[in-house]
């Protein structure tokens, strides 16, 4: 499966499928956020997080692509990523783009 962000593959035609997207919902974990709270003290990046939203978005990306290959697609082009709080502690992850078929 071809993942890009841009709405054209250089040397390909294709046909346009449908939208496709995956989803997360990730809470923080209690133990990190009181050591990223102290995190907060100092300064720095929060390790804790960064891997947190790593794993959302490689999950968010997997059932977008388990999406795309229900449709038959060789492809998602104009892959788009949003993140918002949903509630206090958690937070979505949204991928979301354009599932095509070579022809």
């Amino acid at each position: 499966m071809i993942l890009v962000n841009t709405d054209y593959i250089p040397g390909k035609e294709f046909e346009v499928l449908s939208i496709v997207k995956g989803s997360t919902v990730q809470t923080r974990h209690v133990g990190k956020d009181i050591m990223s709270g102290l995190k907060n003290l100092v300064g720095g990046e929060l390790k804790a997080y960064v891997e947190m939203i790593e794993h959302a978005r490689a999950l968010a990306t997997k059932r977008m692509v388990e999406e795309a290959e229900k449709l038959g697609a060789d492809a998602v082009i104009n892959i788009r990523y949003s993140t918002c709080g949903i509630m206090q502690g958690a937070a979505e992850i949204l991928v979301y783009g354009t599932a095509v078929k070579f022809k």
